[in-house]
């Protein structure tokens, strides 16, 4: 009897799959029907059980959904196909390769970040953060050691928690520097209102935003992240927000994005600015009338000295 159990294969609950995976189960279920994949067995009580074979290939795909590409491509995909994908999606010349002043930080950090030296990681961080001033810090190391943990994360060389604790990490050190910065004078002050969309859960490249702002002056009202879209209609009023400011990481539908945008843009006054950046492709590719989308965070600077002449 032992010998039977032992050699049967290792499953996991469909709730176990949707811990490991970050994908929820009527995600997992949609699929199923949809693409052949995953397929389950069923166990004794007629629950889903999936092979760990199967698991793992959720996670290189759930990897690729987060560095844009979509379902219907890549579900139906093998297991070779989609491990020669995460190789080209990840082997693009990297963004930071001419920016010398985070290159040479670059590795340090992410060693720190695989031997689990919390301590390390936020002084190494810190560090930098002095040295190169807020600003800097944000443009010329923040960002290109994003792309570096998220590849590195597609690549399956750091794992979820790794990548937790560099966001949270990053977040506390933005919002000691954002405190730091003093209250703005009156007079061409752009009160910002920053969050995400609902399905958004991702808040580094908003909290990114929010910092150089603040140091560019703005007046900045963060709601974190997911607000629903009437709230923030009403959370505009209420503030006499002149900027709406809205990050997007890729993990909603472009439809989502698309027709969110839209119906945000004509339940707000004409005159408020829709401001909209991130990593989402459609962003840039189906733009909404009425909303700006901001392509780098260098632009941010420029964006809001046009908005003061405009109101000057």
């Amino acid at each position: 009897m032992t010998d039977r159990v032992s050699s049967e294969p290792l499953t996991l609950s469909i709730a176990a799959v949707e811990r490991d995976t970050g994908l929820s189960k009527d995600t997992l279920r949609v699929w199923e029907r949809r693409y052949g994949f995953p397929s389950p067995a069923r166990d004794p009580q007629g629950e889903r059980a999936y092979p760990l074979e199967q698991v793992e290939k959720l996670r290189v795909i759930k990897r690729l959904l987060d560095a844009g590409h979509r379902p219907g491509r890549i579900v139906p995909m093998p297991a070779a196909e989609l491990d020669a994908l995460t190789a080209s999606t990840v082997d693009q010349p990297q963004r930071v390769a001419d920016n010398p002043v985070a290159a040479a930080d670059l590795g340090r950090s992410l060693e720190l970040l695989r031997a689990h030296d919390v301590s390390g990681l936020r002084r190494e961080l810190g560090r930098m953060l002095v040295r190169h001033g807020i600003s800097r810090f944000v443009v010329d190391v923040v960002a290109p050691l994003n792309t570096a943990v998220g590849d590195a994360w597609l690549r399956g060389q750091v794992e979820v928690f790794e990548e937790h604790l560099y966001t949270e990490t990053v977040q506390s050190l933005l919002r000691q520097a954002i405190a730091s910065v003093p209250e703005p004078l009156a007079g061409g002050v752009p009160t910002v209102l920053l969050s995400t969309f609902p399905g958004e859960p991702h808040g580094l490249g908003l909290l990114m935003c929010e910092t150089l702002m603040a140091m560019e002056g703005c007046r900045c009202v963060a709601l974190g992240t997911q607000t629903p879209l009437w709230d923030l209609v009403l959370a505009a009023r209420a503030y006499r927000a002149d900027i709406v400011a809205l990050s997007f990481s890729g993990c909603m539908s472009p439809n989502q994005v698309v027709d969110g945008l839209a119906e945000l843009r004509e339940k707000l006054p004409p005159g408020l600015g829709v401001w909209v950046g991130g990593s989402a492709p459609v962003l840039f590719r189906r733009r909404v009338d009425g909303v700006l989308p901001i392509e780098s965070l260098e632009s941010i600077a420029v964006e809001l000295q046009r908005w003061r002449e405009a109101q000057a």
